[in-house]
């Protein structure tokens, strides 16, 4: 095999060639959209809306969404864990 070949586990799942990966910029937790374009030839197509995957910033907006009385920073949650502390 050369290395722009891979092999399917048992469980369905395969890599992306580490060539592959760099060219096309992709990154862990990344979208793929595989597409038949004959009976034995598969397309695998990046969504243009999931070329950036989410990352730590793009969950804060989600936590704040889910849950809207979170303090908006780590500076207002240890001001919050420290003021309990004095109360002992």
């Amino acid at each position: 095999m050369d290395d722009m070949t891979t092999t399917l586990t048992e469980r369905g799942q395969t890599s992306v060639p580490a060539a592959i990966r760099k060219q096309a910029g992709l990154a862990p937790g990344q979208a793929l959209r595989w597409e038949f374009v004959s009976e034995h030839e598969l397309r695998v197509v990046i969504p243009e809306d999931a070329k950036t995957p989410p990352n730590a910033v793009a969950m804060i907006g989600f936590a704040r969404r889910v849950n809207p009385g979170l303090p908006p920073t780590t500076a207002a949650m240890l001001e919050l864990l420290r003021a309990g502390e004095t109360d002992v």
